[in-house]
This record gives structure tokens, sequence and C-alpha cells, in this order.
């Protein structure tokens, strides 16, 4: 697949990923913790808020490979 493609693909796949990401992390803080504590629910929020950069990261590093050939 050309690089002007990845990007497209790539692009696309983070438009969707990241707003699903969202809303499924949200929904089991809702359903799993209403009653953890503070700390219980922040230590949550921040790991789930970190978690996402690393499928991004990995789609990310595929758009921006080099097409094979030069």
């Amino acid at each position: 697949m050309r690089r002007k493609r990845r990007q497209f693909v790539g692009a696309a796949a983070l438009v969707v990923f990241v707003p699903v990401y969202a809303l499924v992390a949200v929904t089991v803080v809702a359903a799993r913790l209403p009653e953890a504590s503070v700390l219980g629910q922040t230590a949550y929020y921040a790991v789930a808020g970190l978690v996402w950069v690393i499928p991004a990261g990995i789609v990310i590093a595929w758009m921006q490979r080099p097409d094979p050939g030069g």
C-alpha cells in the first residue's frame, strides 16, 4: 500500500478509534466503578486517558513508513 493511502486509512481509523475508545472507557467506569473512591476513579481515568496512545502510536508509525522500493 502506498504511503498516501496508508495515511488516509490510518487517519480514518484514528477518527473512528479515538471516540469509540473514549465512549467505552466512560461506559466501563460508569458501569463498574460508581462506588469506587475518588482516588480509584482518578487512577482509572489517568490510565485510560493514556492507554489509547499505544495503538494510536502504532497506527501513526505504520502510516509514516516509507513506500516499498524507495
